[in-house]
């Protein structure tokens, strides 16, 4: 029995980045032999043991032949005869498919450290067409580590796009994907990728405005710089999508949220920005009464921190004196407006008058706090 860190313990070590978590594979042992020595197994879909002190994950060396469409679409071999380099073989990118041995000792088949010192992601070998997923990952990496994708893995993408493979994937792994490609460094490169090898059309049917236009792909590709830049969070990153489509997005990110099933806090500030993206980007110019409009729409009193990543979205899209004027209009006018004691106008109010009587009271306060 010998056993090997791989991926992307190794990748990361290589690049000089931290490492966070060792995945080993194991050769030359069955099943028996790991729970024998102490191992614990999780596996289900094929055999995963975690070590008894460590903790860490420890897979026997496996390969896998295509047997449908789709991800999952695979049959699982594993066995004490399968080779270290035939399991490298079956992983996505050279990139990630180097091993050490309990020595240190590097070994790279396919020249994974090479493409890494040229900021290359290169397919290993023609099984990567037979995982769409993959067609995701490679976007995700690019993202990561602005790294180009070699033309020859350009094109086995954009013949998994061709064929049709990107409709086999699940809701849920399209976002998990989409999602941390969202959080990399460098998250317009995703979208980039995406584009490149046509597959936004249907991984993200919703936004063919945003891809399809020039000018507006530009816009989105600067706002995602600024917000990496800044560490915004992913609802914010999100929302930047939906900045980006205009007054009229929310029927598109609705749709979409829907079909991703895209989680609650990441799809309410998207909606928030579509509903009132137009009076926060011109709410140094409005009236007491439209700023309450616009503090409303955001539901700021019951949710003051939606507010306030819609005004760091703004700020994404067009930083600068600009739509800082205006975030400290907006803040202003909520300040003032929270002053209000709503209570005591519900209780001395007719209950039909309440609402009035509360919004009156809210722009006064609004008006005297910005003359």
């Amino acid at each position: 029995m010998k056993r090997y860190v791989v991926g992307g313990a190794v990748r990361d070590a290589l690049l000089g980045l931290p490492v966070a978590d060792r995945d080993w594979v194991v050769i030359g042992a069955t099943p028996q032999e790991m729970t024998d020595a102490g191992f614990r197994p999780v596996g289900k879909d094929f055999p995963v043991f975690l070590h008894p002190e460590t903790h860490e994950e420890h897979a026997l060396a496996r390969t896998e032949r295509k047997s449908g469409r789709g991800y999952k679409g695979f049959t699982v071999y594993a066995s004490p005869e399968v080779t270290l380099e035939e399991d490298l073989r079956r992983r996505d990118l050279t990139i990630n498919a180097m091993a050490q041995d309990e020595a240190g000792r590097l070994i790279d088949p396919f020249g994974g450290e090479r493409d890494l010192r040229a900021g290359v992601l290169r397919h290993v070998s023609e099984a990567f067409a037979e995982d769409p997923l993959r067609v995701l990952r490679v976007a995700r990496f690019s993202a990561r580590f602005g790294f180009r994708i070699a033309d020859e893995t350009l094109a086995l993408m954009r013949r998994l796009v061709h064929q049709g493979e990107m409709q086999a994937l699940v809701a849920e792994r399209v976002w998990q994907e989409l999602a941390r490609g969202l959080a990399e460094p460098q998250p317009e490169r995703m979208f980039d990728a995406l584009v490149v090898c046509g597959a936004q059309h249907q991984i993200l049917p919703e936004l063919d405005r945003v891809f399809a236009d020039a000018a507006t792909r530009a816009a989105l590709n600067r706002a995602l710089r600024q917000a990496a830049g800044a560490g915004a969070s992913l609802a914010e990153r999100f929302a930047l999508l939906a900045h980006v489509l205009g007054a009229r997005c929310e029927t598109e990110i609705s749709a979409l949220c829907a079909r991703l099933r895209i989680p609650n806090e990441v799809e309410d500030l998207s909606i928030a920005v579509c509903r009132c993206g137009a009076g926060l980007r011109s709410a140094d110019s409005d009236s007491p009464a439209a700023l309450l409009g616009t503090l409303r729409c955001v539901d700021a009193f019951r949710r003051p921190e939606r507010l306030a990543a819609l005004l760091r979205t703004l700020a994404y899209v067009e930083p600068g004196e600009a739509s800082a004027h205006a975030a400290r209009r907006l803040t202003g006018a909520f300040d003032a407006a929270r002053s209000v004691d709503a209570g005591a106008i519900a209780a001395a109010s007719p209950p039909t008058e309440i609402a009035a009587r509360i919004d009156a009271a809210r722009e006064r306060a609004i008006a005297a706090a910005n003359p």
